[in-house]
């Protein structure tokens, strides 16, 4: 996984001290793991929650049992959940949620296997939260959903004009 882009975020976060917190299912904590494989990640990574259980989001994060069996933990109004959770349990400016089925096996017919919602909140400015299709086996599902939540974060940031009077 190339880590160019995680080096950017970094270097992005430390320039306009901003502070990130992810909440990660599918993910198993790699997009933590790829900020801390890079130096200097420390100021700007508080930590992150590991939530692969439904029973993890709810009771770590708070994310309603409700919405986790109606709407399921791979859904645009979970992954919304775990962001503010995440937002307000670490005080921090920027989080990072995914939730989703990296396979080989647990796809249904409307969540199949490379289902991926993916969401950062910037506190106070903005959200994005995206659903992803990705095509390959489990490890490349999670590098990918990696990848794309780190540029989808470097996005929210560049493209928020508030900030600039930071």
């Amino acid at each position: 996984m190339s880590l160019d882009n995680v080096q950017s975020l970094i270097d992005l976060c430390r320039g306009k001290k901003i502070r990130i917190v992810t909440a990660e299912s599918c993910t198993g904590g790699l997009i933590g793991g790829a900020l801390t494989d890079l130096s200097g990640s420390s100021d700007i990574f508080w930590g992150g929650f590991l939530t692969y259980a439904n029973e993890a989001k709810s009771a770590i994060l708070g994310v309603s049992e409700d919405t986790l069996e109606t709407k399921g933990a791979v859904s645009e109004e979970v992954v919304r959940q775990m962001l503010d959770a995440a937002l307000v349990k670490s005080g921090t400016e920027l989080s990072i949620a995914v939730s989703g089925v990296a396979g080989p096996g647990g796809g249904t017919p409307e969540k199949p296997v490379g289902t991926v919602w993916i969401g950062v909140a910037l506190k106070g400015y903005a959200y994005d939260i995206r659903k992803y299709l990705f095509d390959g086996n489990r490890q490349f599902v999670r590098e990918k959903t990696v990848l794309t939540a780190v540029k989808m974060a470097e996005n929210i940031i560049l493209n928020d004009s508030c900030l600039d009077s930071k």
